[in-house]
């Protein structure tokens, strides 16, 4: 079942970057074709990728989200799901030229990772394990969304109304407005993955908060996302100060995966 999962994970590695290709020649060569095949592509590689996480909880008989590899396989997952929603809700298939790069890279530090399947810490044998993680996972994924709008944001500052990008980017009304649902979305699941993870922590350790490297930099970017919203619903902020806060908060996000990981041990330096 491991050599299945291997054989599917480097097919969907594959498939990620001849999307990525597709959608820069869509944007490159202006063709409408190559977006709509990018689009059906993206849906069969999700599909692909969702048999790989299956794959990886069958023969670990567990959930699939427990180590650096698992999570990364995850969050990967969860940028194509949401950002394919976002692209057929909207029509926006420009924001796949943005968003394939970022999923590309995700699925590639996956790739870099052991997948080794080792048996859970026994503070790790719980029934909120799903709960805690797969919101974590649904959060990132909104997050990494609200990132690339954000970009493309900016960058529509920059470009003629009547030119091939005017024509494929909403207005600035309409981005700021998708952009924002995106951070909502993500900070709903957020705010999830905090408070089971409190509960969970209570159980497992006999604390809800413990300070926690990975728990203080989560509480961060709560609050940066938290203060987004705040301005934006208490004084109209809008436009490129808000596109920035969903820049910094994404930073953040990747500092709580990787970084803290990395530089910061903790009782959560297994996930």
């Amino acid at each position: 079942m491991l050599q299945a999962e291997n054989i599917l994970f480097t097919i969907a590695l594959i498939g990620y970057f001849i999307m990525t290709i597709m959608n820069f020649a869509f944007v490159i060569m202006k063709k409408e074709k190559l977006a709509g095949t990018a689009m059906i592509l993206q849906t069969g590689i999700l599909v692909l990728h969702t048999a790989v996480l299956v794959l990886r909880g069958l023969s670990a008989r567990r959930w699939p989200m427990t180590n650096q590899y698992e999570f990364a396989v995850s969050f990967a997952w969860a940028l194509c799901l949401v950002s394919l929603i976002f692209i057929r809700k909207y029509r926006f298939p420009v924001l796949g030229a943005f968003a394939s790069p970022l999923i590309l890279l995700i699925i590639g530090y996956a790739s870099m990772q052991s997948r080794e399947v080792r048996e859970l810490m026994p503070s790790l044998r719980s029934s909120w394990l799903a709960f805690h993680v797969s919101t974590a996972i649904i959060g990132y994924g909104a997050f990494g969304v609200a990132f690339v709008l954000a970009l493309i944001f900016l960058f529509r500052s920059r470009i003629k109304e009547d030119g091939f990008w005017g024509q494929h980017i909403p207005q600035p009304e309409k981005l700021d407005m998708i952009s924002y649902r995106s951070v909502s979305l993500g900070m709903l699941f957020l705010t999830l993955t905090i408070l089971t993870g409190a509960i969970w922590a209570e159980q497992a350790w006999g604390s809800y908060w413990s300070w926690d490297p990975k728990e203080t930099w989560s509480l961060v970017t709560w609050i940066i996302y938290a203060v987004y919203l705040h301005l934006r619903l208490r004084r109209g902020w809008k436009g490129k100060a808000a596109a920035w806060f969903a820049v910094i908060g994404f930073v953040c996000v990747i500092f709580t995966y990787i970084g803290v990981n990395t530089f910061l041990p903790g009782i959560h330096s297994y996930a």
